[in-house]
């Protein structure tokens, strides 16, 4: 009888007030951390979306975070009502590329941590990891020799190019070439590639000679590892 009582007393116990200022500084530190996850993600990121737009949301995913694990972590009661609500609240995002993945779960890993009050364990991970992702990037470019943009190019009828002419164009007037993918139909063709480009006059050299070879013609520049 007493330890049916005890677990009812347990599940009924109300959660325990946070302490006010223990809070604020951890969302300080929150948004410190979610501010400098952003930077490191546009500076040493690999993804081809912008970057900058999902880095936007670094700061709220990691604040938000915190908000809830801080409210709900000495109350069974809270977070089983979390638990309900967030089986009927269902959150999709169009993920791209596994890079972006990554980058959110850190940044939700720092809210739970911070939330959780282990703010120097959070700490460590957090510094440990970001020199990891900057010591991978810069190792990553410097094993990536050779293509630094990537390069769609677009051609419809009655103009419409042919691959030969794309390569050959590019051939003169870049330093690397590597065919991607290539999708032709009777109206359309597309073509992806990885061009290496020494600087941005041979950039605009380049995009000239392929808009020399037909009006129809449509480019779009990538960032792959950027111009130096």
């Amino acid at each position: 009888m007493n330890r049916l009582q005890t677990f009812q007393e347990f599940l009924a116990t109300t959660s325990v007030q946070v302490p006010v200022l223990s809070f604020v500084f951890n969302l300080l530190l929150a948004a410190l951390l979610s501010f400098l996850l952003s930077r490191i993600y546009v500076r040493f990121g690999t993804s081809l979306s912008n970057r900058k737009l999902l880095a936007g949301n670094f700061l709220l995913i990691t604040t938000t975070t915190m908000l809830i694990i801080s409210i709900v972590k000495s109350s069974l009661a809270l977070s089983l009502g979390l638990v309900g609500a967030l089986s009927i609240v269902r959150f999709r995002a169009a993920i791209k590329e596994p890079e972006e993945l990554a980058y959110l779960f850190l940044a939700i890993a720092v809210g739970l941590g911070l939330g959780a009050d282990q703010t120097r364990i959070t700490l460590v991970a957090f510094a440990v990891i970001a020199v990891l992702l900057m010591m991978r990037s810069l190792l990553i470019r410097r094993a990536k020799a050779g293509p630094n943009l990537h390069l769609i190019i677009n051609s419809h009828n009655p103009q419409k190019v042919q691959l030969e002419q794309i390569t050959e164009t590019l051939k003169r007037h870049c330093l690397a070439v590597n065919l991607q993918r290539f999708d032709e139909t009777k109206e359309a063709l597309e073509a992806s590639f990885l061009v290496e480009l020494e600087d941005f006059e041979q950039l605009s050299e380049a995009k000239a000679a392929l808009r020399a070879l037909s009006d129809s013609v449509s480019i779009t520049f990538l960032d792959n590892r950027g111009i130096g």
